[in-house]
């Protein structure tokens, strides 16, 4: 990897740890993290489809009271490197994943130190408040801000710096049983991410789109752009369907069963 690839990737991992925070361009997510880095390392192919894979492992991950969710921003940068590191090669996708779910765990105890000292940082900022020196408190915040940036950052420039034979050296030693096992775990959980983000959006008027994209996705003819214009052109009747709906019944019974479309269906 070049000098400039490597300074571009930590970049970028340093705005995926201030996105982590700030949610205002999305830099931490998977998709995006891991596109952006292959993109700036000649891998972009490979790299969006192992964005692909951890986004929907991600999709699961949220902040609940002080529960917080694993971090989805080193386990997208530090997996992309490693997995650039070691070849870029499609068939280690289901290695990089599995690497990636410890790597955000991990990414946890970051979070706590940046967290911790973002407090006495916070209590600075009071001081400099009751002093009407806003500048203070504007350089105190960009600062804290940068903490999370840096927690991402630092890590990823370590990693830039393991040579790429040491890692293909380390993962060419792992046996096939233990390789083979990553993947399909990786894949595993993939799918229970999935799973849970099917558990949380799920209702009676949306599982048969989900029915119809499982039965598209089967036909080998048909490309994702091709299933993303039948999803958007679904969606789009949907909406219009709903709009007409809630306008009235057209002099039908009145009922009103909380399925717009069904309402519309049971007019005719």
């Amino acid at each position: 990897m070049s000098a400039i690839s490597m300074i571009l990737v930590v970049i970028v991992a340093f705005l995926a740890g201030m996105e982590g925070v700030l949610d205002e361009f999305q830099f931490h997510q998977p998709l995006i993290a891991c596109t952006l880095i292959g993109l700036v390392t000649g891998h972009l192919v490979p790299c969006v489809m192992l964005g692909g894979s951890l986004q929907m492992i991600a999709l699961g991950w949220a902040n609940i009271g002080a529960a917080v969710a694993p971090d989805a921003a080193l386990a997208a940068v530090a997996s992309t490197i490693i997995f650039i590191q070691s070849g870029g090669q499609i068939k280690q996708i289901g290695t990089a994943i599995a690497v990636a779910i410890p790597l955000a765990v991990a990414g946890l105890f970051l979070t706590m130190i940046v967290r911790t000292i973002s407090v006495a940082i916070i209590h600075i900022m009071d001081k400099e408040a009751t002093k009407a020196n806003f500048r203070g408190v504007d350089m105190w915040q960009m600062l804290a801000v940068s903490l999370q940036g840096l927690r991402i950052a630092i890590p990823a420039a370590a990693m830039l710096f393991v040579p790429a034979s040491a890692v293909r050296a380390f993962l060419g030693s792992m046996p096939a049983w233990l390789t083979d096992g990553m993947t399909i775990g990786g894949g595993m959980v993939v799918a229970v991410g999935y799973a849970m983000v099917i558990n949380m959006i799920a209702s009676r008027e949306v599982w048969p789109f989900f029915m119809i994209g499982f039965a598209l996705a089967a036909v080998s003819e048909l490309t994702l752009i091709a299933i993303g214009a039948i999803g958007l052109a679904l969606t789009l009747m949907y909406l219009s369907l709903e709009s007409k709906g809630g306008s009235g019944n057209n002099g039908g019974s009145g009922s009103d069963t909380g399925d717009p479309l069904g309402d519309i269906l049971d007019d005719y």
